[in-house]
């Protein structure tokens, strides 16, 4: 536990028991994804509803207000030059950076905090942000998988790890693309306040599961083409939503309300193979 880092002792169930306030830093810059800032702002600020005590913080690089990829005008509450050292931080991601080279103030602006954080975490494309400051060297790491070559070839002495949904080295975390922030959250709440909190406070954003960070990024349904047919989907559905269930061909034929044969044929000429 870094000093002075506001992390909670762990009581039984869902109860939070706070040492100190944990201040969490996000560094915002104009053309910041505004989900990479509202997505973890989110599920720490549902952490406080459970009796966590995390104080949110929007820094940017000098100080003024900035505005989001979507237009969005975000007011900040300093610079990070000035603000006092974070518990944690933040570096949310933006689209222009894979791009276009980081530049040097804002690789400054994640570099200052960074060094005197308790700990580290970037939002999706923030990894670049990181990278530029010289944070991520021999590092393993992740971002969205459409940019992690690039961020390799930027960062050759980081081990990219394209596929996870996180990755903790040390005091470091990066995170996929945009909602594996989200994810990433929950698992920093896990970590100072334990599952049960964590997923108290994934329940209440209606998430649909807490994801591992060695997860994919890519889920079971998006990584065949979806079937054609609204039978077909409905099975899919069903299997995805509730995998440890009775999948055999008499109960998937009783949920479509059609016969075993009808339902074979089905796969057969869609998905050329059978419903085991």
């Amino acid at each position: 536990m870094p000093p002075g880092s506001g992390r909670s002792a762990r009581g039984s169930g869902s109860a939070v028991v706070n040492a100190a306030p944990h201040r969490v830093a996000i560094l915002v810059y104009d053309g910041v994804t505004l989900l990479d800032v509202a997505g973890p702002a989110e599920v720490f600020k549902e952490a406080n509803r459970l009796g966590a005590d995390y104080r949110i913080v929007l820094l940017s690089p000098d100080g003024a207000d900035v505005t989001s990829n979507l237009g969005v005008r975000m007011a900040v509450d300093g610079a990070v030059s000035s603000a006092p050292a974070p518990d944690t931080l933040l570096v949310a991601g933006s689209d222009l950076y894979p791009r276009a080279r980081v530049p040097d103030d804002l690789a400054d602006a994640a570099r200052i905090p960074a060094v005197v954080a308790g700990r580290v975490a970037s939002i999706c494309t923030g990894a670049f942000l990181l990278a530029a400051a010289g944070l991520l060297d021999g590092k393993r790491a992740t971002t969205h998988w459409k940019v992690a070559h690039e961020l390799a070839a930027r960062c050759p002495t980081c081990r990219v790890e394209p596929d996870a949904i996180y990755v903790r080295d040390g005091t470091m975390y990066t995170s996929a693309g945009v909602t594996a922030g989200i994810d990433l959250a929950l698992a920093l709440v896990e970590e100072d306040h334990g599952p049960h909190v964590a997923r108290d406070v994934a329940r209440a954003l209606v998430v649909y599961m807490q994801r591992a960070g060695g997860q994919s990024q890519f889920s079971a349904p998006l990584q065949g083409p979806p079937p054609r047919s609204p039978a077909l989907r409905s099975i899919t559905d069903l299997v995805t939503a509730n995998p440890r269930g009775d999948h055999s061909l008499g109960e998937l034929a009783k949920h479509l309300n059609v016969s075993t044969r009808h339902l074979t044929r089905l796969f057969h000429d869609e998905l050329s193979t059978t419903p085991a």
